[in-house]
Formats: structure tokens, C-alpha cells, sequence
């Protein structure tokens, strides 16, 4: 598997709240994005402790062979994060209301599980055609689900930044997650809303299917989201897996 990660502040802010990576193990590749909030530069603080999680229990000796072990991986971890933001948010004034978006995918030769909270995204590109794989848990969308807007309405509704749910802001959570099987030349996308909210999805669905390499898909999306305004930090992270027969040379 190929990957990348990058992360920009943007043309207004004056620091970033976004966070991820993209870590490898022997398990596969595990590539997440989380876009922090709250008071001061707790935003900041959020964002990176769930980074700084993920990496360092992905960095264990770690083997998962099953959908089941990965969908149980993914929630027991995103529960003791929330428990970690949480309590550092009581226990530190200057963080108080203190959270983060995180949406993570843990890809395999198998299969890719996905785990996300909040408004941050994953699509993916696969034989299907190119997807947005996860529903943001925000007002907005909301007002979708129940038909009370349509989504035409809701790319430009002034709430649109106010979320449901996210890690952190809670003593317990809900998170939503999927497994697709792997395929061959599949692409995972996972952004920040400073992507979503200045570039639509045809427009990135243009980008990962061109011939360019993955550091070159992101930073077009980076630099689009900025030409655009770049008012929000914005995030990418891209996974890509090997042709069908170099995938299957593997398992």
C-alpha cells in the first residue's frame, strides 16, 4: 500500500487544530484525521493527543486478522480516547470543552475498517466509483435525515459547522463503523471539513482519479481549498492499494 498525509493551516487562521498521519505496522496501514475544537488552543490539544494515541498503539506489536477484531479494536480505542479527553479536559481549566472530530481507517490486504466521529470524512474509490463513505454527525445533516432541509441546502446553512457528537465533549460516545472488502487500485480519502467545505466531492472524485501521485492528489486539494478562501485549517490523508494481482500476490 502507498500513502500520504498533509495538513495546512490555511490563509486565515493563525494555527492549526487539525491533526492525523498515516502509520504502518503488521497489521497494514492505519490512516486517520482529526480536526480539533474548543476555547484557547485546546482544539490543538485534542486533535493531537488522538494522533499521539493512535500512533503509539499502532506502533505495538500489534496483529489483526478479522473484521471483527478490527471493529473492536476501533471502538474500544475510540472509547478510551473519549475517557482521556475527557478527564484532561476536566482536570485542566484552560481545555475545559475541549474535543475533536476523528475518523480513522484501518486498511488491511482484506479489508479496510472505518471508525469516525464527527464531521470529518472518508470517501472511497473502488469499482462501485468514488464514494463518501461516512455520514457527519452535525446539525446540518441532521436537518437532511429528517427532511426538514435538502442537500443542496445544506452546503451553504449558517449552521452548518455545529456538530451532534464528538470525542471528548462527553463522558460516553457513539461512533459509526464500516468494513468494505479490499479491492485492487482502491484509493481512501479522509479530510477535515476545510477540504469538504471548498471542494465538492466531483471535484475530488477528479483529483483521485487522475494519474498523479498520491503527494500530488493532496496537495491540489490543499491548494483548491485555499485558492477558495482557505478560512479553516484543512486536512488530507490518502490510501492506495496495489493492482488486483499484486494484492492478491500478498495474501
Amino acid at each position: 500500500m502507498e500513502f500520504t498525509f498533509r495538513t495546512a493551516v490555511g490563509r486565515v487562521r493563525s494555527h492549526n487544530e487539525d491533526s492525523g498521519g498515516v502509520f504502518k505496522n503488521q497489521t497494514g496501514v492505519l490512516a486517520l484525521v482529526a480536526d480539533g475544537m474548543g476555547g484557547h488552543r485546546a482544539g490543538d490539544v485534542a486533535s493531537a493527543m488522538a494522533t499521539d494515541y493512535f500512533r503509539t498503539i499502532w506502533g505495538e506489536d500489534l496483529h489483526i486478522s478479522s473484521v471483527v477484531e478490527a471493529e473492536n479494536w476501533l471502538k474500544g480505542h475510540f472509547e478510551q480516547l473519549n475517557t482521556r479527553l475527557y478527564t484532561h479536559a476536566k482536570q485542566n481549566a484552560e481545555c475545559q470543552g475541549m474535543g475533536t472530530t476523528l475518523v480513522v481507517a484501518l486498511c488491511t490486504e482484506d479489508f479496510v475498517s472505518i471508525a469516525h466521529i464527527g464531521d470529518s470524512r472518508a470517501y472511497i474509490r473502488n469499482e462501485f466509483g468514488f464514494h463518501q463513505k461516512t455520514t457527519d454527525h452535525s446539525l446540518v445533516q441532521e436537518l437532511v435525515r429528517t427532511g426538514q432541509i435538502t442537500e443542496e441546502e445544506a452546503e451553504h446553512h449558517p449552521r452548518k459547522n455545529v456538530l451532534m457528537r464528538a470525542l471528548g465533549t462527553e463522558a460516553e460516545t457513539k461512533i459509526d463503523i464500516t468494513t468494505l472488502l479490499a479491492e485492487g487500485e482502491q484509493i481512501i480519502l479522509l479530510c477535515s471539513d476545510g477540504l469538504t467545505n471548498k471542494v465538492s466531492i466531483d471535484e475530488l472524485n477528479e483529483f483521485v482519479y487522475s494519474d498523479e501521485s498520491l503527494d500530488d492528489i493532496a496537495k491540489k486539494c490543499i491548494d483548491l481549498a485555499n485558492e477558495r478562501g482557505g478560512e479553516d485549517n484543512i486536512t488530507v490523508a490518502l490510501v492506495s492499494y496495489p493492482s488486483r494481482s499484486e494484492l492478491g500476490s500478498h495474501t
